[in-house]
């Protein structure tokens, strides 16, 4: 299930050519290379109005890698509190090339009716996070009031050789990481230490969003009996939306930033970083790691 399949790693990459240096010398000729591929996409909803008609409204411009785009769209309306359920979404519809503004890929959320979107809160560029400049303690405040999971009651427990084998296992799956060597990946597993299900992008946000959006569509979420682990390190970006998801436990191969650090021992979610197959450290709720 967490595979890439070769057509979305062909979509996910793109061939180039390129000059390498390589023995003290750089070559006479071109050599093919695969770089990863970065679009911007449009995220759009559909809502109904107080009169019943329906509008449509563009929430969001990002960079990302195409592939699960859909995802990705209902992912991030989820992490971001614009939608607290599936079933809140009646459709996703992708809208293909809108060549006259640059933008290559819009996808359209259409909202069940009767379900109202704060747009207010959209202009304020939804969650106060420390990219923006604001307080730490702003910026917790800000996902206590979203969240709807209280992950430090989950009971989840998982040993640690299982936390040890996250990062093979990863890699194994990582199909354009393979290829391009400049993706980023989050992957769902569980208290075994197998990965359920992956997702690469070249922001580690994005890659966060379609895996839980993936999950949210399949009536997965809360996610209390699985652990998210990322390719990097772990932001507070990824600790909030790993709250937002119910997560109890996340695992960075990198470093935690110190506002992911409070968020995690804020909520009582499991915070491991420099994930390696013999050693790690474990940042909040060591509990867990049995």
């Amino acid at each position: 299930m967490g595979d890439i399949d070769a057509a979305g790693a062909r979509q996910s990459s793109r061939p180039i050519e390129v000059r390498r240096f390589r023995g003290g010398a750089l070559g006479l000729e071109d050599d093919p290379d695969l770089v990863a591929t970065e679009e911007p996409f449009e995220i759009r909803v559909g809502y109904s109005r107080r009169d019943g008609s329906r509008a449509e409204e563009p929430v969001s411009v990002t960079m990302r890698t195409p592939g699960h785009d859909e995802d990705l769209a209902v992912g991030f309306l989820f992490t971001e509190g614009i939608i607290k359920s599936g079933s809140d979404v009646q459709s996703v519809t992708a809208r293909g090339q809108r060549a006259a503004d640059g933008l290559t890929n819009v996808v359209r959320v259409e909202l069940a009716p009767g379900v109202s979107v704060d747009f207010k809160r959209l202009e304020r560029n939804f969650y106060m996070t420390s990219s923006c400049g604001v307080c730490g303690k702003a910026s917790i405040d800000a996902v206590a009031v979203q969240g709807q999971y209280d992950v430090g009651a989950v009971p989840f427990r998982m040993s640690g050789a299982a936390l040890g084998r996250l990062p093979a296992a990863l890699k194994t799956q990582q199909a354009v990481f393979e290829q391009t060597g400049g993706l980023h990946a989050s992957g769902l597993f569980d208290a075994e230490g197998t990965i359920l299900a992956l997702r690469e992008d070249v922001g580690r946000h994005n890659a966060l969003d379609k895996l839980i959006g993936n999950e949210l569509l399949r009536g997965e979420v809360p996610l209390h009996r699985n652990g998210v682990i990322v390719s990097g390190r772990a932001s507070f970006e990824l600790m909030q939306k790993s709250k937002m998801a119910g997560v109890p436990l996340v695992a960075a191969v990198g470093a935690p930033s110190s506002l992911a650090v409070e968020l995690a021992r804020e909520f009582g979610i499991t915070l491991v970083g420099f994930l390696k197959p013999d050693r790690f450290n474990v940042y909040s709720r060591p509990d867990r790691v049995v």
